[in-house]
């Protein structure tokens, strides 16, 4: 799994398709060169929590973007934003949300018209 790592990143995939779950928010965007690996990017505010709590917001979401990568579309990035209610939510529900989260960003992605970049 290849990760978002610069703030330049962050701000781009934010201009995407926003896709919003009781968990987290999904974020995406399309790559120029629209091929390869889907990258990752993590984020929790401090809305979340302590730093205790977002930290362990960020882990959780890391092992679901790990675990649902094989399915995520390539050539696009996401930004996983972690939400007060990922601390104490069921994985196998959030792996679900996470999966349809994905199948979401494609059909709004597609409905959306090309930029003029």
């Amino acid at each position: 799994m290849k990760r978002l790592r610069t703030r330049p990143d962050y701000l781009a995939v934010a201009k995407g398709v926003r896709v919003v779950r009781p968990g987290f928010v999904l974020q995406a965007r399309p790559r120029q060169e629209r091929a390869g690996e889907p990258r990752f990017g993590f984020t929790a505010s401090r809305k979340t929590g302590t730093a205790v709590v977002r930290n362990r917001i960020r882990r959780r979401l890391k092992e679901l973007a790990r675990a649902g990568a094989p399915s995520a579309p390539e050539g696009i990035d996401f930004v996983l934003i972690g939400r007060r209610e990922a601390a104490g939510r069921d994985f196998a529900t959030m792996a679900g949300e996470l999966q349809s989260a994905f199948a979401d960003a494609s059909r709004s992605r597609r409905q959306r018209r090309p930029e003029a970049n």
